[in-house]
């Protein structure tokens, strides 16, 4: 759940069996075609103002990775000298320092921090030790327990980078949960795919994660990989199982056009022979069902928990119901007062800004109560049930009402279970989220 990428296409693909070229997943509104480089004054401007009453986050995008993924959509970089990695860690705390000058930040505390990529785990103990300290400088936040912490510090991981007095030293920088990215335990599978790591690396991994006890553990799998049968399928589910992990997020594979995958298909001029998705979501569907019977429930369309009452997700929650999101780092999204931006997409061009002293702020989009509204609602419903009363009283609108059409034709087809008091997914529904949401959006 990263917020940075290199250019998201804004809908799913045509309708059909076969996974196409094009992102399924659906990551904001309104749609990032629409956002303008001369929107950047506005975004600043937003920088310069007062800030407004909503809850303030930070998602600090860290683009290295031992390898490209050949799925990976996001603004990686490999191969890099420490140099590098020094440079841009100086960087992020430079852009905080900046971020946190301005009128609508300082001060500020931070309800939530999330560290993505890229690959967070690439930097060493030390590198992550002057990356937080840094951070800290500017930016009121205190991970883990105190009366001024953020409830939520997520760190995303990757198997093979880690060792057990990395995985101390982020259990002591505050981080409170650690998602890691396995993805499938098939070792033919993840090599198919360019991971980096194998499933000897999990395994021993999640020892370490298991005796730090951090308060809260994630792990990320993804449904119909290159090379993915029923069979594999059901041998990782089996294993992350008995991993007993707090959450798992269940991803079903997509082919954005940036990817080394599409690159080479066309290239090549074939297509990529992973699962259709009828497949994947029959696959997740019987994932699901097998967490149910281990006592674990569904928390949105690509998450399960194991208690729901402990386990929660502050950084998804509060973004998805309209939170600012201070992103720190090169091709990073954020929110504030109103506006989408996004930060410098290239290396150079996002240190050259920072470096002389400028918030390296790219391209945005001034956005209207309505265009927030429909943010709110789509990615809300993405969690499986939607608060409208909550929105109506925020906006003034009932989205019951203003999209009556919509909601008859999801009950129709059969993806809401109930409309009243307000809409609950059917699990077809659930399986089928992201294909369903460009429907409430404008013209």
């Amino acid at each position: 759940m990263s917020g940075s990428t290199e250019s998201p296409t804004d809908s799913p693909p045509p309708p059909g069996a076969a996974t196409e070229p094009g992102s399924y997943f659906l990551a904001n509104y309104p749609p990032f075609a629409r956002w303008r480089t001369d929107a950047v004054p506005q975004v600043l401007a937003a920088f310069a103002a007062a800030p407004t009453v909503e809850p303030l986050g930070l998602y600090v995008h860290v683009p290295f990775c031992r390898k490209r993924c050949k799925f990976c959509y996001f603004r990686v970089y490999t191969d890099v000298a420490a140099a590098d990695v020094e440079r841009y860690s100086l960087a992020l705390a430079r852009e905080a320092q900046l971020a946190a000058a301005t009128p609508a930040i300082a001060g500020r505390p931070l309800r939530y921090v999330y560290f993505g990529g890229g690959t967070p785990s690439f930097l060493s103990v030390k590198q992550l030790e002057r990356l937080v300290d840094g951070l800290r400088a500017s930016l009121v936040w205190q991970g883990g327990a105190g009366g001024d912490a953020a409830e939520e510090v997520t760190f995303e991981c990757e198997p093979g980078t880690l060792s057990e007095a990395k995985v101390r030293a982020l259990k002591a920088l505050g981080m409170t949960r650690i998602s890691l990215g396995v993805e499938n335990f098939s070792d033919e599978v993840l090599e198919a795919n360019g991971r980096a790591h194998l499933s000897a690396e999990i395994l021993r991994a999640w020892d370490w994660i298991r005796t730090a006890d951090f308060p809260s553990t994630n792990i990320d799998l993804i449904a119909g990989m290159l090379g993915d049968t029923f069979e594999s399928w059901q041998r990782t589910v089996a294993r992350t199982l008995a991993l007993e992990p707090d959450s798992v997020t269940i991803y079903q594979m997509e082919l954005p056009l940036n990817t080394v995958f599409v690159k080479d298909a066309r290239d090549g001029g074939g297509s990529v022979p992973v699962a259709d998705w009828p497949t994947k979501r029959h696959w997740v569907d019987w994932a699901f069902d097998r967490f149910l019977e281990r006592g674990y429930a569904i928390s949105s369309g690509y998450t399960v928990v194991r208690d729901p009452a402990r386990v929660h997700f502050r950084y998804r929650d509060m973004l998805w119901e309209g939170s600012d999101l201070l992103a720190l780092g090169v091709a990073s999204f954020g929110h504030l007062s109103g506006m989408h931006y996004q930060n410098a997409t290239h290396w150079e061009e996002y240190l050259s800004a920072v470096e002389a002293g400028r918030l390296p702020v790219h391209r945005g989009l001034a956005t209207t109560p309505r265009d927030r509204l429909i943010r709110e609602m789509v990615l809300g419903l993405k969690r499986g049930r939607l608060d409208t009363a909550r929105l109506a009283r925020k906006y003034g609108t009932d989205p019951l009402v203003e999209w009556a059409e919509q909601w008859r034709s999801l009950e129709a087809g059969g993806h809401v279970e109930r409309l009243m008091p307000s809409p609950v997914l059917s699990r077809r529904g659930l399986l089928e989220v992201d294909g369903l949401l460009p429907r409430f959006f404008d013209a």
